[in-house]
C-alpha cells in the first residue's frame, strides 16, 4: 500500500510540475484564445485544449484508482473469509 501511495504521489507531482499552464484555466480563456487565433497563432488554443483534457481526466483517474483499491481490498477480505470458513468446517467435521 505504501509503495502504491508513493508511486501515485510521484505521478501527481510529475503532472503538477510539468504542466503548470493547464492549471491556469479562467474566465478570460475564451477571449485570449479568440484574440490569439485572430492574430494567426494557434499555440494558445492547443495549450488550452491540453489543459482542458488534463482537468477532464483527473477526476476519472482518481475514481478508477479508488475503485481498483476497493475491489482489491474486498477480494482479499473475501479470500480471508473463505479460508476461515474452510478451517472452521474442517474443525467441526473432525469432532
Amino acid at each position: 500500500m505504501k509503495k502504491f501511495l508513493v508511486i501515485f504521489g510521484c505521478f501527481i507531482a510529475f503532472f503538477i510540475l510539468t504542466i503548470p499552464s493547464s492549471m491556469a484555466q479562467c474566465a478570460m480563456c475564451r477571449g485570449t484564445v479568440e484574440s490569439s487565433m485572430g492574430n494567426g497563432r494557434n499555440n494558445v488554443g492547443v495549450g488550452l485544449n491540453t489543459g482542458i483534457m488534463y482537468l477532464f481526466m483527473m477526476p476519472y483517474l482518481l475514481v478508477a484508482v479508488i475503485g481498483y483499491m476497493w475491489y482489491r481490498h474486498s477480494k482479499k477480505a473475501q479470500q480471508e473469509r473463505q479460508f476461515i470458513n474452510a478451517r472452521v468446517s474442517q474443525a467441526l467435521n473432525r469432532q
